[in-house]
């Protein structure tokens, strides 16, 4: 019996170490898909590439605002895939004339990164400037994170001031989401890269916009839910009976977006007004 427990702990501890060591590659998939614009319904978005370090180009899609001083969708896509599968989100807030800037993701499109935290929020920050450096105000920037980029665009937004934050399906943090997927382990004490946007979403002061389905089985709308009862006013929540967790714009998220921008473009400041 002794020889049998010592046998099982080990396999434990052996488990616990592998999911330890190798959480990254459980987190982030890279793609090194370089895709074009005109495959993806955006002929009309600019390549570009955004210097972010240490010799590392992240590739970008661009599209102006049709209005100079119109809102800009920031976005940060969820950790699969690549800016050409969101695409058809950015067709809907183009032809609503908003202008739209798909960040890419250090780790794809063979740039040669390696993803963490604390880089990929300094590389959304390298996002914003670019915008900003196109001769755009910050009072312009709404800033949208899917999945895995919520916590990115979440850790922005406090620190920031920009005109709103949109979230589809966040979570509270994705140490909350390790554990109820490993329940079995410690998962939430051993996660490098957290993304606690519990306790970042307090000090955002833009406008919030989140939406979830009610059965998504990536990331638990329960952790959606506590995040939007920590959110600051104002807020608003919108979550999709049936509803998982890509498929979200079936079930009307464009419309929903769409109207948020609506609001954050007829309450914009002008530019240079005293």
């Amino acid at each position: 019996m002794t020889t049998f427990l010592v046998l099982c702990l080990g396999g434990y501890a052996a488990l616990v170490a592998a999911l330890y060591a190798g959480q990254r590659a459980l987190m982030y998939y890279p793609d090194a898909t370089v895709p074009e614009p005109a495959d993806h319904e955006v002929p009309d978005m600019t390549v570009v590439k955004i210097p972010v370090g240490e010799g590392i180009e992240s590739l970008a899609w661009w599209h102006p605002p049709t209005e100079p001083t119109g809102p800009i969708v920031v976005y940060f896509h969820g950790n699969a895939g690549h800016i050409g599968e969101r695409g058809y989100k950015a067709r809907a807030m183009i032809d609503a004339g908003y202008g739209v800037l798909l960040a890419g993701y250090r780790y794809n499109a063979g740039a040669g990164g390696k993803p963490s935290e604390p880089t990929l929020i300094a590389d959304g920050a390298t996002a914003m400037r670019h915008v900003l450096d196109l001769g755009y105000g910050k009072e312009q920037l709404v800033l949208y994170g899917e999945s895995l980029g919520s916590g990115i665009a979440v850790a922005l937004a406090a620190e920031h001031d920009v005109a709103g934050l949109i979230l589809e399906t966040p979570y509270s943090s994705v140490a909350d989401v390790a554990q109820s997927r490993y329940w079995y382990t410690p998962a939430k004490w051993l996660i490098w890269d957290s993304y606690d946007s519990m306790a970042r979403i307090g000090r955002v002061r833009a406008p919030i916009l989140l939406f979830h389905g009610t059965r998504d089985e990536t990331i638990p709308i329960r952790f959606a839910r506590l995040l939007h009862e920590a959110a600051p006013e104002p807020k608003e929540a919108h979550f999709f009976p049936g509803g998982a967790h890509t498929d979200l714009y079936d079930h009307g998220a464009a419309r929903l977006v769409i109207d948020f921008l609506e609001r954050r473009a007829a309450t914009a400041p002008v530019r240079g007004a005293q």
